[in-house]
């Protein structure tokens, strides 16, 4: 899908909600400090005053802000940013206001996108403080993006960069999407593009209370089935909403794997006694950083493809 075209234009999008503000300032810091400053910053507003994230970040970006309408959605705050990205630059880095940037960054995307369409990179897991929490979020070695998806996912709102022309044909996202990042990177994989992922450490990830997708065990009981709550949402969304031109054997892969969801909610998530069995058994396995490899893992498959229910 790519031909190899330089990114002569690029943004770097963000976006801003309540709750982010004791992180502002490491993230402004670390916004100024990149090694490449050729961007244009945009910030998407959720429920916050430009006043008050300049206030919370301790000075003004520069950024074109583009504020969330009343009763927004995150996936339309979201929406209402990218529509109008696509048609005015080349490429567009998404990174996650509570965290940091490395200073090569916004570079290394840069670089990427000459010869892919969607890329992202490895982050190094911190504490609320900052703190280095010895993990690396990564691909697993020897694996590529496609040997992830669309069963997990690599491709973040926080390490991730599109081309615009393939981030056009991903869109529009529905407002009730919970898992932006992963729908889109999905579409993405379903359309054919090329994927790239850099295992360099160029984001510092903070693992706090907020998180929606935590990967760092061990893992507990209500973790596992609220992330198997949102993985079934994903997947029912992502099969009604498939974009024109989807490879055919992406899209079976796809309907597989909601049908090895479906059955892991069934046969593990509604008896108590197998998830035990399931959770204690994931926690010593200590499956890689992927987000939502807490659902469904393939080498428990056993406790759900087994047709005897667990009394």
């Amino acid at each position: 899908m790519s031909e190899g075209r330089p990114i002569k234009t690029l943004a770097l999008y963000t976006t801003i909600y309540p709750g982010v503000e004791p992180f502002l300032p490491d993230w402004y810091r670390s916004v100024r400090e990149q090694s490449d400053r050729d961007v244009v910053l945009w910030i998407g507003l959720d429920s916050l005053t430009v006043e008050a994230a300049i206030d919370a970040m301790g000075g003004d970006p520069g950024a074109t802000w583009v504020p969330a309408a009343p009763g927004d959605t995150p996936a339309q705050v979201r929406q209402r940013v990218f529509e109008r990205l696509v048609d005015v630059v080349d490429g567009v880095v998404l990174v996650d206001s509570d965290d940091i940037l490395h200073p090569s960054r916004v570079a290394s995307a840069r670089l990427a996108l000459r010869s892919s369409d969607l890329v992202g990179c490895a982050l190094r897991l911190v504490n609320q403080e900052g703190g280095d929490l010895g993990l690396v979020f990564g691909l697993p070695p020897g694996a590529g993006p496609a040997d992830v998806l669309p069963r997990n996912n690599v491709f973040g709102l926080s390490n991730t960069a599109f081309r615009s022309d393939l981030l056009r044909r991903c869109l529009p996202i529905p407002s009730d999407v919970a898992l932006v990042d992963w729908y889109l990177a999905t579409r993405a994989w379903l359309l054919g593009a090329r994927l790239d992922f850099d295992n360099v450490i160029r984001m510092d990830y903070r693992q706090h209370g907020a998180n929606m997708a935590r990967v760092r065990p061990p893992f507990g009981l209500p973790q596992v089935i609220s992330d198997c709550g949102r993985v079934r949402h994903h997947f029912q969304l992502l099969l009604d909403t498939l974009p024109e031109g989807v490879l055919a054997d992406r899209r079976a892969a796809v309907e597989q794997v909601a049908r090895d969801v479906e059955q892991f909610y069934h046969r593990v998530v509604l008896q108590p006694p197998r998830l035990e069995q399931y959770v204690q058994a994931l926690n010593e396995l200590e499956p890689a950083p992927l987000w939502w490899s807490t659902v469904a893992y393939p080498a428990l498959q056993d406790l759900w493809t087994h047709e005897k229910e667990t009394q």
